[in-house]
């Protein structure tokens, strides 16, 4: 009997290390994120000339908007093979907004979006720009970002900044496989 007891505990014990384990790779993403906007901002900052400007206290932002912004986005629906809109692709001159259809729900946990869509594709891609701009080959503010917009573990938005048109092809396709395959198991569950 102790040993059933032991085997569960075992048991609970490696799942709630696979939970760290995910939590952790969550993290750093997150942090490596936050140290490329600040390499941004720094590199404004010296760009400008730096100088101490007194902060105000500013009333709260209003949650960020999931609609079209006005200007000159072009609009891009994202579908499955058989037709349903998954997202709309906004994109404009060095940026793209993901913004899943309406009817659609999302989940930053459902595969592939964070192993996938997250760590292969957009990690890789910032961590090449990285390197391009340790190198010289791009300035620092040319480093594609990207924010991942949330309601909970509901995806809003997924906006990318310093995008080039050479890869707006290769997003494009990419977003439009993640999400097909997450809308797939959403209909499977």
């Amino acid at each position: 009997m102790t040993e059933r007891i032991d085997e569960k505990k075992l048991k609970t014990i490696a799942e709630l290390r696979s939970i760290l384990e995910k939590r952790i790779k969550e993290t750093a993403t997150e942090l490596e994120g936050l140290r490329i906007i600040l390499e941004f901002v720094d590199a404004k900052l010296l760009e400008k000339g730096f100088r101490r400007v007194e902060m105000r206290k500013v009333a709260p932002a209003p949650p960020a908007s999931v609609e079209p912004a006005i200007g000159s986005e072009e609009t891009v629906p994202l579908k499955t093979v058989a037709g349903d809109l998954l997202a709309n692709f906004y994109v404009a001159e060095d940026s793209v907004r993901i913004v899943p259809a309406e009817d659609k729900t999302f989940d930053v946990n459902t595969q592939p979006f964070m192993p996938f869509l997250v760590e292969r594709v957009l990690t890789k891609m910032q961590e090449k720009d990285q390197e391009a701009a340790r190198t010289g080959g791009i300035t620092p503010d040319k480093i594609l970002s990207y924010n991942i917009i949330r309601d909970g573990d509901v995806i809003r938005e997924v906006a990318i900044k310093n995008v080039g048109s050479e890869r707006l092809r290769e997003l494009k396709s990419t977003v439009r496989w993640t999400l097909e395959k997450m809308y797939e198991k959403t209909q499977s569950d």
